[in-house]
């Protein structure tokens, strides 16, 4: 129910300032206004998935999204010119169980299921008096000039070489004031030797090709640093969950589609072997804030000054190097080198990213927490089209006769990774309620059809703000949507929204509680059971005394991503009623105890980096929360044991 924090996306409020309204007010003058409908609702569906990243993940993020909806919309639109009422239901409550399905996959998945099955209910629903060889066209059309406004705009802060970053000349080397004398150790005063001398200012220019992958990358060492400084305290553990939110953005920002598959550009190869040279660095970190130690501050100096020059795409500068006293700090000085080297000449390694074949998606969708995914949504989806033919065949509309609303409103409100189920029916209801009675307001007071046209471009420039509450998000959509079908001839139906939304979400409560075929909590248990399983390739790894880093790098990416989604997961399961949250509790310290497990394996893996041995205390710690796993896994949900 909290909404998030932030800055003020300018560049998104540009994008969608620029984006359903003026393609509205271009169809109006050119005489068209249906299709000008069609293309202004997909560059609003396009603004929702708008989310900050780079320009390349926004090519998968809203494009793929785009094609599925313009396949529904071509499903919805002959299903409900050609089908009965019978027969569309069940060709919808079949599209329900697709979308649900394909939707357990991932982020970008859950985006693509809910327009595929949003524009379905919007073809059959809204019969538009244009062919569909028009609309389908359209749509993609609306949705591509988003996409071509995300790709060709700058950005706010698309300034490279910022003077605030560090600068210096030459090859990158450990900063005087900071390397302690040999003689003197425990010295605090600085070295006498002058400082470098600062080379000249980089030069200031426009280049926003990579400012998102700029930004992700500076994010990662800024986290590094702030794991550094929380080392020994009980802030470490939050810390470190942000370094892996930060190389889970990062990753996904460098690894977006292209049409070469290594980066063809020095800019490009520059960031991938800055992202590379920034995983030992957090392999250090994370060790460090195992062994509960703290260390001396100035060891986080050196990832912040890297973070700058990312950020300013400038030099670092001197680096201080790190006292050498123990093998995790032996292992961050080593880093920093590293660092310095790759900042200097680097080449552009691989992601350390694991692909997903075709057949591991395939085996999530019919999986368990894809198969209680889908039935949920297609129940779901089901009930509320067959509850809106029954409406509109029984003549309950009045003075409208398009039906797609209800079942609209239940695709938004059966996703689970929205949040829990009643928060997000309560938000929804209060924010359709707000939106129409400021839509019938707007309405009895702007000109038709150009004051339509500017409300429908305040609320697209409106939606990348209002994200940050569903509530809020709905209350901009609703007005945005009732403006669009006003302009498409349709009369003003505040009353009978509120009305169709308010049965929506009692169809989504009561078919969200009802009890399933199979085991409840699947999608949790999914999660746990990657995680598990990616942890246990990492601990193998590590044992087994590889000395191929790259695939330590993956194997470790790979386990702190799953446990990242497994935590979320669990963390919207938790916040359910207790007839929906009983079915994982337990999960957590599962959880828990994975990521203390891979958290071990990490400082292992430092410690045989530097002695070639472990210690009593690490192979004590990998046994005891071997044994703790063992015994918390039958745990989950009322001591029903994981797949």
């Amino acid at each position: 129910m909290r909404a998030q924090r932030g800055p003020v996306p300018w560049a998104a409020v540009t994008r969608g300032a620029l984006a359903a309204g003026p393609l509205l007010l271009a169809a109006l003058l050119a005489g068209r206004a249906s299709l000008g409908v069609v293309a202004a609702i997909a560059a609003m569906l396009a603004g929702i998935n708008d989310r900050p990243g780079s320009r390349r993940t926004s090519v998968r993020r809203i494009g793929v999204p785009a094609l599925a909806g313009a396949v529904g919309l071509l499903v919805g639109s002959y299903a409900g010119a050609h089908l009965g009422a019978f027969a569309l239901t069940l060709v919808l409550t079949g599209l329900g169980l697709v979308g649900g399905g394909i939707s357990a996959i991932g982020p970008v998945a859950s985006g693509t299921g809910t327009q595929l099955l949003v524009t379905s209910a919007v073809g059959a629903g809204m019969p538009l008096p244009d062919p569909v060889w028009q609309t389908v066209p359209a749509f993609l059309a609306g949705a591509g000039w988003l996409l071509a406004l995300r790709l060709l705009l700058p950005t706010p802060v698309s300034r490279t070489g910022d003077p605030r970053a560090g600068r210096g000349r030459g090859p990158y080397r450990p900063d005087s004031r900071f390397v302690p004398r040999p003689d003197k150790r425990s010295d605090p005063r600085p070295d006498p030797r002058p400082e470098p001398r600062p080379g000249p200012r980089p030069d200031v220019r426009l280049d926003f090709r990579f400012d998102g992958e700029r930004a992700a990358v500076a994010e990662v060492y800024d986290a590094v640093a702030a794991l550094l400084d929380a080392a020994g305290t009980e802030h470490a553990g939050a810390r470190r969950a942000a370094l892996t939110a930060a190389l889970d953005h990062a990753q996904d920002a460098l690894a977006g589609p292209r049409l070469r598959r290594h980066p063809s550009s020095a800019a490009e190869r520059r960031l991938h072997a800055q992202y590379a040279a920034a995983l030992p660095l957090g392999e250090a970190a994370t060790a460090l804030a195992w062994a509960e130690r703290t260390v001396p501050k100035r060891a986080a100096e050196g990832p912040r000054r890297l973070a700058a020059a990312v950020r300013g795409n400038s030099l670092a500068g001197p680096l201080p190097a790190p006292a050498r006293t123990d093998p995790a700090l032996r292992a961050l000085d080593a880093a920093l080198l590293h660092a310095a080297e790759v900042f200097d000449r680097g080449r552009a390694p691989d992601l350390h990213t694991r692909r997903r074949s075709v057949a591991a998606l395939v085996r999530t969708v019919l999986g368990a927490g894809g198969r209680e995914y889908a039935l949920r949504a297609g129940l779901c989806f089901g009930a509320a089209v067959a509850t809106a033919q029954a409406l509109h065949h029984g003549h309950w509309y009045g003075a409208h006769q398009h039906w797609y609303w209800l079942p609209a409103t239940a695709v938004f409100l059966v996703k689970p990774d929205l949040g829990p189920l009643v928060s997000r029916v309560l938000c929804r209801a209060a924010g359709t309620v707000l939106g129409a009675l400021l839509f019938a307001g707007f309405a009895a007071v702007l000109p038709r059809p150009e004051g339509l046209v500017v409300l429908v471009a305040v609320c697209g420039a409106l939606v990348p703000v209002a994200a940050r509450h569903f509530a809020a998000q709905t209350t901009v959509v609703t007005v945005l949507v009732l403006a669009l079908v006003m302009v498409g001839g349709e009369p003003q139906a505040s009353a009978g929204r509120i009305g169709e939304t308010l049965l929506a979400c009692a169809i989504v409560l009561i078919v969200g509680h009802l009890p399933v075929p199979g085991q409840r909590g699947g999608g949790v248990r999914a999660r746990i059971d990657a995680a598990d399983a990616a942890a246990h390739a990492y601990l193998v790894h590590v044992l087994g005394e590889s000395d191929d880093r790259a695939a330590r790098w993956t194997l470790r990416r790979e386990a702190y991503r799953t446990l990242a989604e497994a935590r979320a997961a669990i963390a919207r399961a938790a916040a359910e009623l207790p007839a929906l949250a009983r079915h994982s509790a337990g999960a957590d310290e599962v959880a828990a105890v994975l990521e203390r497990l891979v958290d071990t394996t990490t400082a292992c893996a430092v410690h045989l980096d530097d002695t070639g041995r472990l210690t009593p205390r690490h192979t004590e710690r990998l046994a005891a929360l071997r044994d703790e796993l063992a015994t918390r896994r039958g745990r989950v949900g009322r001591s029903r044991t994981l797949a």
